[in-house]
């Protein structure tokens, strides 16, 4: 790119007229008085703050930015000067997507501070979900006021891994971290505003319309540049275990997969089940002629033929449970068990007693009387627990911040979680007061992770099957022992699964992997609420349950979400690839999945995978993925083993 495009700003109409506007950071003028709530004060302004759509320099969308405190909290905004353009290619369309709208600093997880050589500064705002709104750039100056006057606000600490990071609401120090108590993590949020916890208003719910989708949906809007940034990031977490691990991979390496033979008879088109009542499903149809050559599919025979003669089977049934246990009731073969129900899952009235089994809750070689015992002492160890926030006076709150942050960010999730669920609908309905207090208890219970957006997701199947508090609690922080770092501050565990993603479409579709790499798909973004919240936002209720039961058994892998992943991918790759769908058009169609995925079909397609993908699958994935529950001693190398011959 030549210099002069990189700096020459004279036929910018953008900058020309927030060079009238005046670019001073300007406290109390009218312009930055007019739109604010009553009651918020306006902390920070400045003018032309731009963010470029394209990789163009000389294409921005410049507007103004602010910092607006109202009680406690400190919001940000952006709002683009209406009314110019600046280039032909950006309409009044692409100025209003690009509107960052109150967003709390309690949503924000660090602030990136960039200082080019030779260009201008610009941050970027990197929220707790791990996603990033595109590079503000301030061509006036005024990065180093912007943050200090965040710092007046809010907790702000510079990153000891990386001095241009700004970390907020990070407390390291041991009492301040005790004081504070709970770490807000919030997964996926747009905005937070003051509210009490009341479930008698009564909400028209649509869980695909939760604010934490809606983020998701926010996020297909951030400029390519941006992306390209938060890749690089991606890329620097990956590259540890790159260079740490490779020479210890490259030895598995090798063509693991089972040798087929080449005379395969077609398998009938019907194999998948598809909803035929689904354009989504429909669309994926060998009929249709797309503009482009799509690039055979790889593994397409083969991975039908594997399998073929494994259909899914009936549920686990109360008959079968019994006979599976010995008069004490300790399960006599657990392998052959969690197999039964990775085929099939388990019959709705017996996931209560199942799945405690399931997510390590209760150990297979316990007895009746163990359990019961275990139950009992569980019961009242989660009472302790519990009494540590109900005994926090009114008085102690107010001088309890995050406490107060954490318990309104859990009061606002919870009356917004499954309320299209019948067990979950109402006015002051006590189910959702039981997740409300679990949640609260789990906070106490883990300070590190407190609460993050997504897990109300995880615990209201769990209530739903348990009608058990403490034991819904210890079922919820076992599961959380797996998935926990799917909320991690660093993300580090979101970014190993999709860095593991990436390495298996490599593996099992090279063409797909290919197209993904011309397209700068390869950071897998498209994937990350599939893998936040296990596909819950994909699938009917009784599915869900269903998929998690399934995943728990950690039969063939533990990891085998990664593979449901790259299934969905190869059950679309021909639209995706014959459309040439680009990043922004791939993360809308994905969105649009929901309620369309066929999950016998998503099964037995993953399942195949696994067992194609072999030892070179497990490889590529690196150690400490998420879930990370040990499993018994057998090999997983064996497991497939036994499934191949």
């Amino acid at each position: 790119m030549l210099e002069t495009e990189l700096h020459d700003l004279s036929d910018d109409a953008d900058y020309a007229v927030s060079q009238q506007q005046g670019s001073q950071s300007m406290i109390g003028t009218d312009s930055g008085k007019r739109s604010e709530p009553e009651g918020a004060e306006v902390v920070y302004v400045k003018e032309n703050v731009s963010v470029h759509p394209t990789q163009y320099m000389s294409e921005r969308i410049s507007g103004r930015l602010k910092l607006i405190k109202q009680g406690e909290s400190l919001f940000m905004s952006w709002i683009p000067y209406r009314g110019q353009n600046s280039s032909s290619r950006l309409s009044e369309k692409d100025r209003n997507l690009y509107t960052i709208r109150l967003v709390e600093f309690t949503e924000v997880r660090s602030i990136r501070r960039h200082t080019p050589a030779l260009g201008w500064q610009y941050v970027i705002v990197v929220l707790s979900s791990g996603l990033a709104y595109p590079p503000l750039y301030f061509y006036n100056g005024g990065v180093k006021e912007l943050l200090a006057t965040i710092k007046q606000h809010v907790f702000l600490k510079r990153s000891a891994d990386d001095a241009n990071v700004f970390v907020v609401n990070d407390f390291q120090d041991p009492l301040q971290r005790t004081l504070s108590s709970l770490e807000l993590l919030g997964a996926v949020s747009v905005t937070k505003s003051p509210s009490k916890y009341n479930v008698n208003q009564k909400l028209k719910h649509d869980p695909r319309r939760d604010l934490s989708i809606q983020v998701l949906e926010k996020f297909s809007l951030v400029t390519k540049f941006a992306r390209d940034t938060t890749s690089q990031l991606f890329r620097e977490n990956s590259d540890s275990f790159l260079l740490n691990g490779r020479r210890k991979h490259e030895q598995h390496f090798y063509d693991g997969s089972p040798k087929l033979s080449n005379d395969v008879h077609k398998i009938p088109d019907d194999i998948h089940e598809h909803d035929h009542s689904s354009t989504l499903a429909s669309s994926t149809s060998s009929d249709i002629v797309y503009k482009v050559p799509v690039p055979a599919d790889p593994l397409e025979f083969e991975k039908l033929v594997l399998v073929w003669g494994k259909p899914r089977q009936p549920p686990l049934t109360p008959d079968e449970w019994a006979a599976s246990l010995d008069p004490e009731g300790r399960v006599k073969d657990p392998k052959a068990l969690k197999k039964k129900m990775f085929y099939g899952g388990v019959e709705h009235e017996l996931r209560k007693q199942v799945w405690p089994f399931l997510l390590g809750h209760h150990a297979y070689d316990s007895t009746y009387a163990e359990r019961e015992y275990h139950h009992a002492m569980k019961k009242q160890e989660y009472e302790n627990i519990k009494r540590q926030w109900q005994s926090i006076s009114p008085q102690q709150a107010k001088r309890f911040t995050k406490f107060r942050e954490r318990k309104g960010l859990i009061e606002k999730d919870v009356v917004r979680t499954d309320r299209s669920l019948g067990f979950y609908d109402g006015d002051d309905n006590p189910n959702v007061n039981l997740l409300h207090d679990i949640l609260l208890t789990y906070s106490f219970y883990n300070f590190d992770l407190g609460y993050c957006q997504g897990m109300s997701d995880f615990l209201s199947p769990i209530v739903y099957v348990t009608r058990d508090e403490p034991e819904a609690f210890w079922c919820f922080a076992a599961l959380m022992e797996r998935l926990g770092p799917n909320f991690n501050r660093d993300q580090s565990g979101m970014h190993s699964q999709l860095f593991a993603i990436s390495k298996l479409v490599e593996i099992l579709d090279s063409p797909l992997h290919n197209y993904f790499k011309q397209n700068d798909c390869l950071n897998y973004f498209f994937c990350f609420r599939w893998i936040l919240i296990q596909f819950k936002r994909e699938l009917k209720y009784e599915e869900t349950m269903r998929m998690w039961e399934v995943l728990w058994t950690h039969h063939l892998s533990e990891h085998l979400h990664l593979y449901v992943c790259v299934a969905i991918l190869k059950r679309y790759r021909r639209k995706i690839m014959g459309e040439q769908m680009d990043f922004d058009t791939l993360l809308k169609f994905i969105n649009e999945l929901s309620g369309h995925i066929n999950l016998n079909a998503t099964l037995k397609d993953a399942e195949a995978l696994c067992i194609c993908a072999g030892e070179k699958g497990e490889a590529c994935i690196p150690p400490g993925t998420p879930p990370s529950l040990p499993m018994e001693e057998t090999l997983v190398s064996s497991q497939l083993e036994d499934e191949v011959w």
